[in-house]
């Protein structure tokens, strides 16, 4: 035995530890021979897999990100349509309020017209029957005042000239 395991409780080297140092070193070279290399190749494909989700997941952003934004520009294009709409039926309604009011006042000036020209129809027949009445009152006062020295033919001529004095409408002579 060696001296420095003696008294103080020191590991003595014996045959057992060199059976358990080959053991080990057989242990090492069996793990190293064929578990290490099949750990390795799990850890590398999990390492793959990682790497392929990584790639899966940044191209799905992107793509949801080339969706949001042709969303966003399909909601603006709607935005556009719908203002379009909307404009085009301000000026519609513009428009057809103007023909409204045109179609009113057109109206209005048909009926003023019309009016216009039945006061005129009635005050023409007015001025027609009164005319007539006048005719009629300048016959009888002619016939009394000038009584039975005309004759006939004196008072024809002068029923047509009162007559003719009255539709002249000045009442001179």
């Amino acid at each position: 035995m060696l001296p420095l395991a003696g008294s103080a409780g020191v590991v003595t080297i014996d045959g057992t530890v060199i059976v358990e140092l080959i053991t080990f070193l057989v242990m090492l070279a069996i793990l190293a021979r064929y578990v290490y290399p099949e750990v390795v190749k799990v850890a590398e494909a999990r390492q793959r897999v990682i790497a392929q989700q990584l790639k899966d997941a940044e191209q799905a952003r992107a793509e949801a990100l080339a969706h949001l934004k042709e969303a966003e520009a399909g909601l603006n294009d709607a935005r556009k349509t719908a203002q379009g709409l909307i404009d085009a039926a301000n000026k519609s309604g513009e428009q057809l309020r103007q023909e409204l009011r045109q179609k009113a006042e057109e109206e209005s000036k048909r009926t003023v017209e019309a009016a216009r020209k039945e006061i005129e129809a009635e005050r023409d027949q007015a001025i027609r029957t009164v005319r007539t009445e006048v005719a009629d009152l300048v016959v009888t006062a002619t016939s009394k005042v000038i009584g039975e020295t005309l004759d006939d033919a004196k008072h024809r001529r002068l029923i047509d000239q009162a007559i003719a004095e009255v539709a002249g409408g000045d009442g001179s002579r």
